[in-house]
């Protein structure tokens, strides 16, 4: 955590949690049209709205967040970047799998009239549980691996 406190790593920081928020829009609104729109079940809807959100993220870290980050071509770091996030699956899949159910359970049993159905709410409550436990391996592991070619002391 002392890495964040030069001003070059908080401002990468900050980049990577802004595009990360994009992703996780990218995420959403791609879940949400899948299971909603085309009754897809939640594991294959957040899978397919994952992989968009990497791909939007690659692109964005790549030129956007780390754009002194090129010692490695474009290729390498982007099969760097999907390694990394394919771990990330790996801790989202049993969260979205087993986390969904008591979820809805659990807002059914609140017994209060939401606008949103309990398993709208208990899919995107999932999925939020998801992307916040994967997003902290992503910057850590991007940044300390994928990304690590920078210079650390500017």
């Amino acid at each position: 955590m002392t890495m964040l406190i030069r001003s070059k790593e908080w401002t990468r920081f900050t980049k990577f949690i802004t595009v990360g928020i994009f992703g996780a829009l990218v995420d959403f609104g791609i879940m949400n049209i899948l299971s909603q729109l085309f009754r897809m079940p939640l594991l294959i809807a957040g899978t397919i709205s994952f992989v968009c959100a990497i791909i939007s993220n690659f692109l964005w870290n790549r030129f956007w967040t780390y754009p002194d980050s090129r010692s490695r071509s474009f290729t390498n770091q982007m099969i760097m970047f999907f390694i990394v996030n394919l771990a990330g699956v790996a801790l989202r899949l049993p969260i979205l799998h087993f986390l969904e159910p008591p979820m809805q359970r659990f807002i059914i049993s609140l017994d209060y009239n939401f606008p949103l159905s309990a398993e709208i709410l208990g899919k995107n409550i999932t999925l939020a549980i998801a992307v916040g436990v994967v997003m902290l391996w992503n910057f850590f592991t991007n940044r300390y691996w994928t990304y690590n070619d920078i210079d650390k002391d500017q």
